[in-house]
């Protein structure tokens, strides 16, 4: 185990760690030990989806990472200005489905979320593969946001160290009545992360970074410090290794351009991403998906079968940690000779 750095020391030394866990392929006690495996391995941050279910889950795991070891990373809610991929979730009718249908959506399904009797729900994550496999359309999709006023209670009960905006162009006003709806719930959040990538909104570098300034704007007038969340490839962090070069490309074009403020990698990102660095110089730091639920999935899963929760399951406990720090600790050790972006 590493211990983990304070969130804003991390920002300045580049070595800022965030996962998501969310309620993407795990179901909410398995969300529990995932939060406690990635604190316990010495993150700063741990994202989860704005449910209150979900919520608890993760701060039951970090508050026993805190008792345990001492250190408690920042717990951050993401919620969307809009339309949205991480927001959505596949569903069809099974009855639907011909007999002699030889399943295209359930052998692609990463998760494995497809089956006869339709979509679980707790499973699937939104990745959209099952739409275009299915060659009768039977698969739509269903979005699930909150209004504003949900967005204020929940804050306000759940009371997180930071939020996560997914924001998209043409929703510069549905972002700033989000930040009105958190003003509201008068939490002092340490950061604003701002979620947004050109690939999946098909837009050029340069759009980017004029969306991204106007965000910037918005922030500043309401004293919030930001994140820049720069998403490479979204819904692809359970890909090969060759998206890993994705979140850094997209970096390289954009940190000259970009407004004051940290830029963090997402979407796609993996353990080859760090390899493709600048010699020297670098982001913020590093958001982990759909890798870092992968890898702890085995034990998370033996342990459901032994009807236990991983933290009470020494062996599988260390390795499941040792998996998590594999992945985790060459970012928390980086030293940057030239750290530009924060």
């Amino acid at each position: 185990m590493k211990s983990a750095t304070d969130g804003e020391l991390a920002i300045t030394r580049g070595s800022w760690v965030k996962v998501i866990c969310g309620a993407s392929n795990q179901d909410i006690p398995s969300i529990s030990d995932l939060c406690a495996v990635y604190g316990a391995a010495g993150v700063q941050c741990i994202d989860v989806a704005a449910d209150s279910g979900v919520i608890s889950a993760a701060k039951k795991g970090l508050d026993w990472v805190e008792a345990k070891y001492g250190i408690r990373p920042w717990l951050m809610i993401s919620v969307s200005d809009g339309k949205d991929n991480h927001f959505r979730k596949a569903r069809f009718d099974p009855k639907r489905c011909p007999i002699d249908c030889t399943r295209p959506c359930e052998r692609i399904c990463p998760t494995e979320a497809i089956s006869k009797v339709g979509v679980d729900l707790s499973r699937c994550y939104g990745c959209g593969r099952c739409l275009s496999a299915c060659p009768l359309d039977l698969i739509d999709e269903k979005y699930k946001l909150l209004t504003n006023n949900e967005i204020t209670s929940l804050i306000s009960s759940a009371s997180p160290d930071a939020v996560e905006i997914h924001t998209a162009p043409g929703r510069r006003k549905s972002f700033e009545e989000i930040l009105k709806a958190l003003k509201i719930a008068k939490v002092n959040l340490k950061r604003i992360a701002v979620s947004c990538g050109a690939e999946a909104h098909g837009i050029k570098t340069e759009a980017l970074s004029q969306l991204l300034w106007e965000r910037h704007n918005s922030l500043k007038q309401n004293k919030l410090k930001p994140i820049w969340q720069l998403d490479g490839r979204p819904m692809s962090g359970d890909l090969g290794p060759g998206t890993g070069r994705i979140a850094i490309s997209l970096w390289e074009k954009i940190h000259d351009m970009a407004p004051p403020g940290p830029l963090q990698l997402a979407g796609g990102t993996n353990e080859e991403t760090i390899k493709h660095l600048p010699n020297g110089r670098g982001p913020a730091g590093i958001a982990f998906g759909g890798v870092a639920r992968k890898i702890i999935k085995p034990w998370l899963e033996e342990a459901q079968s032994r009807n236990i929760s991983l933290r009470d399951w020494p062996e599988g406990w260390q390795e499941a940690l040792q998996t998590a720090n594999q992945l985790v600790e060459p970012w928390l050790s980086r030293k940057p000779k030239n750290l530009q972006d924060c």
